[in-house]
């Protein structure tokens, strides 16, 4: 990320908080857009690029969690985190199921805050720049990671960041087992309950990515991790 900060979208309805937040971000090098109500943050994310979203849940006019539903629905991969003073374990649990990364219960340290959008924010840096130098064929598949692309018979998929990931250390540890806790602290940073139900999510894309060879097989070895199973060459 040298040559240029990193945008982050600030959806806080509290004045005082959301002002204090943006300066303290801004004078630790962010670019940050501030704005008071869910409706206003989902125009600044379609109109603007952001790198990670910190969303209040208690907004006027769109509550974070439809928010983020919007946002998902742009950039399943965006890093997103809830700041929120509901402390139910029910809204922790809804706002996982919705992809956070993070849930910052209020009153929170501002310097934590910021230790941990600075960790995923090179986490997701590293993934984006890993070596990508070994293609793969998986059965009537054929999976790009340089490029993030499956194509099967003419047709071309583009795969996420995470998709493509978790898809490329499937393919890497062909018919044997990739540990879930490997998987889950490389591509999502730790091996918490909520990332793992998070990782089931993305399995059954890739499942339905490669439906259309009766070949290729995710096997769930459960407790342990998962298995694909196919007939693979890897190219350089």
């Amino acid at each position: 990320m040298e040559g240029k900060k990193p945008k982050i979208l600030l959806c806080e309805d509290d004045q005082n908080l959301g002002m204090v937040l943006k300066n303290y971000l801004e004078l630790s090098d962010f670019d940050v857009t501030l704005e008071r109500d869910g409706r206003l943050g989902l125009a600044a994310f379609q109109r603007e690029k952001f790198d990670l979203c910190l969303l209040d849940i208690m907004m006027p006019h769109m509550d974070g969690f439809t928010l983020a539903e919007e946002i998902r629905d742009v950039d399943p991969d965006i890093p997103l985190f809830f700041l929120s003073a509901k402390t139910m374990k029910e809204d922790i649990i809804q706002g996982y199921k919705l992809g956070a990364d993070d849930y910052i219960t209020k009153p929170f340290d501002s310097e934590v805050l910021l230790l941990k959008i600075k960790a995923i924010l090179k986490r997701n840096d590293d993934l984006n720049k890993e070596s990508e130098n070994k293609e793969f064929d998986l059965g009537s598949y054929h999976f790009n990671p340089k490029l993030r692309e499956l194509s099967h018979k003419g047709q071309m998929q583009t795969l996420s960041p995470k998709e493509n990931e978790l898809l490329k250390m499937l393919s890497e540890h062909m018919n044997d087992l990739l540990p879930r806790e490997q998987a889950l602290k490389k591509i999502w940073g730790s091996d918490t309950y909520f990332n793992g139900r998070s990782m089931d999510v993305y399995i059954a894309k890739l499942r339905k990515y490669l439906k259309d060879d009766s070949n290729i097989e995710i096997v769930n070895i459960h407790g342990n991790g998962f298995r694909l199973v196919a007939p693979i060459e890897a190219k350089s």
